[in-house]
């Protein structure tokens, strides 16, 4: 990677990242993220998600340190060294998914995802749906608390609870994964390419309501959701070499 002239910091809610976002902008200047080159994100996983969705549109490269609990998007914090970090840094770049959701009343919404988009039951009911990938039916009836679609960056989160199958970021897949699937029974998802256009029709809507939600954006009482990934928007993640998203995700595979 190149330098930063103007690198812009910021935190998570919270007297640490705070603390450190000030330490920071000290140290190394502190543009505004409308005009920075580069933006260090302080804070966990989480507020990595809401970064990259506030700047989605502005094409900056984003480097996290992790002052959270989890952090496998972030890097290891440190103040030492930063420029040298970032002119050694890998870059992984990332196409968000694309929703549109159609409500009961007929109202259209539509969100990105960086991880996942999720259809869940919103009663205790349980969900009843069809899945149609470019055009062809693939699921007729899904019996189910929910089901989920999700990129290789996603499918350490959400889609690993689920038990959906980890994602190497450069496989060119997506993840469509069942769960507690009761209907058909042994159904465990699918794998798809990247390019794959996915509708979920909702049956029963009416006794059965569901939601759509694209990592933190939700749309209740869902009829029909579509699905594709967003080409047009590029994101690109920052990490420290040798710690790459690509090794991170591959080591998942074989933690017990």
């Amino acid at each position: 990677m190149t330098g930063f002239s103007k690198i812009a910091f910021v935190a998570a809610r919270g007297d640490a990242a705070g603390a450190a976002r000030d330490r920071l902008a000290a140290r190394y200047g502190d543009a505004k993220p409308s005009e920075a080159e580069l933006i260090v994100a302080l804070g966990g996983d989480g507020f990595m998600l809401q970064t990259l969705h506030k700047y989605m549109t502005r094409n900056v490269p984003i480097y996290g340190m992790n002052q959270g609990t989890v952090g496998f998007l972030m890097n290891e914090y440190s103040e030492a060294d930063l420029h040298e970090r970032l002119a050694g840094a890998n870059v992984a770049e990332l196409h968000p998914l694309r929703m549109r959701a159609v409500t009961e009343g007929g109202a259209e919404h539509e969100a990105l995802a960086i991880n996942e988009v999720a259809l869940l039951r919103q009663t205790r009911q349980t969900a009843k749906l069809r899945i149609t990938i470019d055009g062809r039916v693939r699921v007729e009836e899904l019996i189910c608390d929910g089901v989920l679609l999700a990129t290789p960056a996603g499918s350490t989160a959400y889609n690993l609870s689920a038990h959906g199958p980890v994602l190497p970021l450069n496989a060119g897949v997506l993840a469509l994964t069942p769960i507690s699937a009761f209907r058909p029974r042994r159904w465990r998802g699918a794998l798809l390419p990247r390019a794959a256009k996915v509708k979920m029709d909702v049956l029963d809507n009416f006794k059965r309501p569901v939601s759509a939600t694209a990592d933190f954006n939700e749309v209740r009482d869902v009829v029909e959701v579509e699905i594709a990934e967003a080409p047009d928007i590029r994101l690109r993640l920052l990490f420290d070499a040798g710690h790459d998203l690509e090794e991170r995700i591959l080591t998942e595979q074989f933690i017990s």
